[in-house]
């Protein structure tokens, strides 16, 4: 994600990082450049004159703006709705680690040398955040984790394809383990086991998300009109504006293949382009958050964007 102020002035024109221009510089030099010869040919194409009016270009523009930006409106409420969903990861991670620490009770008998329940499972918390994530991304998080995790725990983690479906999973036999044991009242079980329920839901809501694109018939539709009419656009308006066709048609070009440029890549908020969701410093949050709650001392430091990007 960019992190920086909004530029003014002369800076409006000359900031690179995190502008779309990077991605279509391509195709807007290769319309831009199809502008001038078609301005220096006068509109003629292998000698012949190719003749268009505006009106076409009115009747298909139009529309064609309009659902490019219902394209980009769907892709935002996919960045929006995950970013609300690792928001909810947030507060439920805090919310299980105050619930271990106050509803669980000590152990009566701690065999040396073994790690307390309740550490374990908010250890398993800061996990399931970097397991997601890496799970989002199609990572592999298995070395990530070997820190957090038991020995025999982190080598059946290896094995599992949804690790933080299985996470969740131990965390659930941990749990019953303390209905066994005495250590918690069934009755306040409900409120740990609705919040790891909540946590799964917002995991699934984002395979939801990343597992169901827009669909690709409609955004080939979107890429095709956008290039032909861009393309066609100089021979529609070089007898009405003459030599300032270029600046006209590269003013277009951007636009139109800024705006669907910018719908493919926020339309998949879990991946690492610069524009993505920081799931990187969001996962660290959490760690840092519950290892506090823990009484743990860390070296670790919230991150901080990287010229201007944020992971």
């Amino acid at each position: 994600m960019i992190v920086r102020d909004r530029p003014s002035g002369l800076r409006l024109f000359l900031t690179m990082r995190g502008s779309i221009l990077s991605r279509i510089w391509k195709s807007l030099a290769v319309t831009t450049l199809l502008a001038i010869l078609v301005t220096y040919t006068d509109g003629a194409l292998l000698h012949h004159k190719i003749t268009l009016t505006t009106i076409p270009f009115t009747l298909i523009g139009l529309p064609l703006a309009i659902f490019l930006g219902f394209r980009n409106n769907s892709a935002y409420d996919r960045y929006w709705e995950g970013r609300k969903l690792w928001g909810e990861v947030v507060l439920r991670s805090n919310n299980f680690a105050r619930q271990c620490l106050s509803l669980i009770g000590p152990a009566s008998l701690q065999p040396p040398g073994s790690t307390d329940l309740r550490t374990r499972m908010i250890h398993r918390a800061i996990a399931f955040a970097h397991a997601l994530r890496h799970h989002l991304r199609d990572s592999d998080s298995t070395a990530e984790l070997q820190h957090l995790l038991e020995k025999d725990e982190w080598r059946l983690l290896a094995k599992a394809s949804n690790k933080p479906n299985f996470l969740m999973n131990r965390m659930g036999e941990d749990l019953r383990r303390c209905i066994d044991d005495g250590r918690i009242d069934s009755c306040l079980v409900a409120a740990i086991d609705a919040t790891m329920s909540a946590l799964v839901s917002a995991a699934a809501s984002c395979e939801r998300i990343r597992n169901t694109p827009i669909p690709f018939s409609y955004t080939l539709l979107l890429h095709r009109t956008a290039y032909l009419y861009c393309f066609l656009l100089p021979f529609g308006l070089v007898d009405l504006i003459g030599f300032m066709t270029p600046f006209v048609v590269g003013i277009v070009a951007y636009t139109f293949f800024g705006l669907d440029a910018l719908g493919d890549e926020i339309e998949e908020p879990f991946g690492v382009s610069a524009n993505d969701l920081p799931l990187d410093a969001i996962c660290r949050a959490i760690e840092i958050n519950l290892r506090e709650s823990l009484g743990e001392e860390s070296s670790l430091r919230s991150l901080v964007p990287v010229d201007y990007q944020l992971t």
